[in-house]
């Protein structure tokens, strides 16, 4: 099947932006140019890539898997033109990024500070996600390389490295500070109402096997899609819950926060990244590698 690649590039902006307009816009083409283009290429492949809906356009199942193919070699393509076009320059490349929250607080933040002193022509994109769908970006090469915290497992293909450690303590607000005043069992502590993140996160997972372990069901009151939506929750008295405790300090001196003493030692929390050693990235990826594991 020989399909021009110029029929893969409109789909994959008429995909992206569900809007054939605003497609075209980007293209710097033209309505019927666009359309006439995803029929020729629908023709070709023998099936609908898109359902006309009263607010724009939506993938069929067909198109969602082609786009799945289709965005991850336009990326690729797209950040060797600019990687091309920098060297001529004198320039950078580009490294893309994925990255939970909790890791990129944590750790990654800084270093690419720090990274971005030595090497300011370098671009970074960052994909900010959970630990699931951050591997599935780096197993889809989305992404050059990954920084998730555990517990997380990948396949064969991917190399991992520790990159730092940390611990989460339990707070509440000034509303639990009588918790604080001695140290509490795990069943204790579900007749209060828990904050934490979600399920299909790494986090949502370490504690359920913890809560499992004491024979005690792990339910959240309430749950976030992310580790920085925590902090305000708990400060507002709306529950308690366990965070990194790096985090808490600051909160903590402030009196904003008290700290919860469980009567068992919580396992350590890793960030690790996460690379394909098999792939062949950015020359930039591969130098923020190395910067990294210095």
């Amino acid at each position: 099947m020989d399909i021009n690649f110029e029929y893969y590039k409109i789909f994959y902006y008429v995909a992206k932006y569900k809007n054939i307009t605003k497609a075209a816009g980007v293209l710097k083409s033209n309505q019927p140019n666009v359309t006439r283009v995803i029929k020729l290429l629908e023709s070709q492949l023998n099936c609908a890539l898109f359902i006309r809906e009263p607010r724009g356009l939506k993938l069929t199942e067909e198109g969602k898997r082609l786009y799945e193919h289709v965005e991850v070699a336009c990326q690729h393509l797209f950040n060797a033109e600019a990687e091309l076009s920098s060297l001529g320059e004198g320039l950078g490349g580009t490294i893309e990024i994925g990255v939970t929250e909790t890791a990129l607080h944590l750790y990654l933040m800084d270093k690419i500070c720090e990274f971005k002193k030595s090497y300011p022509e370098i671009k970074i994109k960052i994909r900010n996600n959970t630990t699931p769908e951050v591997i599935d970006d780096l197993n889809g090469g989305k992404t050059d390389i990954a920084f998730i915290t555990n517990p997380f497992s990948v396949s064969e293909k991917l190399t991992s490295r520790n990159m730092t450690e940390f611990h989460e303590i339990l707070v509440g607000g000034s509303t639990y500070a009588e918790l604080a005043e001695s140290r509490k069992t795990l069943k204790e502590l579900c007749s209060y109402p828990l904050i934490g993140l979600g399920n299909g996160t790494a986090t949502y997972e370490l504690y359920k096997a913890v809560f499992s372990e004491a024979k005690i069901d792990y339910e959240l009151d309430m749950e976030v899609a992310t580790a920085n939506l925590m902090l305000p929750l708990i400060q507002n008295d709306l529950g308690i819950g366990f965070v990194p405790e790096v985090l808490a300090e600051p909160l903590l001196e402030k009196k904003e926060l008290v700290q919860i003493d469980v009567d068992m030692k919580m396992p350590p929390r890793d960030i690790q990244m996460v690379w394909d050693k098999g792939v062949g990235k950015s020359w930039a990826a591969e130098l923020f590698i190395k910067y990294l594991e210095k």
